[in-house]
């Protein structure tokens, strides 16, 4: 039996098939990497399906849903046409993201206070449907309450700030942003939503967030499969995963 404590892993595979859509063809495949990190210890898997569908594809969510042991975290925008794919395959979760067409890597939270009405309404099909809804936002009380409101079961707060600060060497920004981080999971959890953290978390900068008794769950996808050019993608998540328990024992 999974231990409810137990601080979760979920591997991001998106940038496997960012490597595979380069070339056009098939390789490397995004299943294998989930398998393989299922194998290393992941606890969960998740995949960004973008409007321009520049990373993975809707048949990488199909395969993910056929072949995954482990809960699948489908990350998406807050269209029509996700909600769509949400409501037909009924992951076990699903987390609501920012996107702009033109941005690299998703740069900020939701604005779900600005927001809110519109959101309520869209998240709530979802969770008819059975799915845990989590909402990606910055570390900020105003948005807390707004993901609280609407009905959200959970919030994954954006570690992208600390963890920038931490790579530019402002190290001094970088303690601040993780003040925030741990003051906000405290608030969140007191609410009584469960809290996830990720977005940017290295070997050097996980190991504070893994820390946060209130965090339930970690999404590391960028720097692991990086990583793995080096190091295997099994060893590299399995050093994570080491360090993760590390922290929170």
């Amino acid at each position: 039996m999974a231990d409810p404590q137990k601080l979760r892993l979920g591997v991001n595979i998106d940038h496997v098939a960012t490597v595979r859509n380069a070339r056009g063809g098939q390789y490397p495949d995004p299943l294998r990497a989930a398998k393989i990190a299922e194998k290393a210890g992941a606890d969960g898997i998740t995949a960004h399906l973008r409007e321009d569908r520049r990373h993975i594809s809707d048949s990488d969510i199909e395969g993910l849903m056929d072949v995954l042991t482990v809960p699948l975290n489908f990350e998406m925008a807050a269209t029509e046409e996700m909600q769509n794919i949400a409501l037909r395959h009924r992951p076990h979760a699903v987390c609501i993201v920012p996107e702009k067409r033109e941005e690299r890597t998703t740069e900020g939270g939701l604005e779900v206070a600005r927001e809110e009405n519109r959101l309520a309404h869209f998240i709530a099909p979802l969770r008819e449907a059975g799915c845990r809804v989590s909402i990606f936002i910055a570390a900020d009380k105003r948005q807390i309450d707004a993901a609280h409101r609407i009905g959200a079961e959970v919030i994954e707060l954006h570690t992208g700030a600390y963890c920038d600060a931490y790579a530019e060497g402002r190290f001094d920004a970088a303690q601040a942003e993780l003040r925030g981080l741990e003051e906000m999971a405290r608030y969140a959890h007191g609410l009584g939503l469960e809290v996830h953290a990720g977005h940017g978390l290295t070997y050097d900068t996980v190991s504070p967030v893994a820390a946060f008794p209130e965090v339930r769950e970690l999404n590391i996808g960028h720097f692991l499969i990086g990583e793995a050019i080096f190091l295997g993608l099994e060893p590299a998540i399995a050093e994570m995963r080491r360090l993760m328990d590390e922290a929170r024992s």
